[in-house]
């Protein structure tokens, strides 16, 4: 049985931020930040996945990290 974790490095420990960036068109032009993420990334190597904040809950997220 293989251990799950980090696709780069293997490590199992993780953290979140949750991120907002402006889309194209008006929003860039009046820096409206209307596309919201959850970002997971991995403590040892600072790999990160992004994920929209509308599609799913973060227990799931940290499911789809990890595998």
């Amino acid at each position: 049985m293989s251990e799950k974790g980090c696709i780069k490095c293997g490590s199992t420990e993780t953290g979140t931020k949750d991120v907002a960036m402006t889309g194209t068109g008006l929003s860039k032009m009046f820096d409206i930040q209307n596309n919201q993420f959850l970002v997971v990334f991995c403590k040892n190597c600072g790999y990160s996945e992004f994920y929209n904040k509308k599609a799913s809950t973060g227990s799931n997220i940290l499911d789809l990290f990890f595998g």
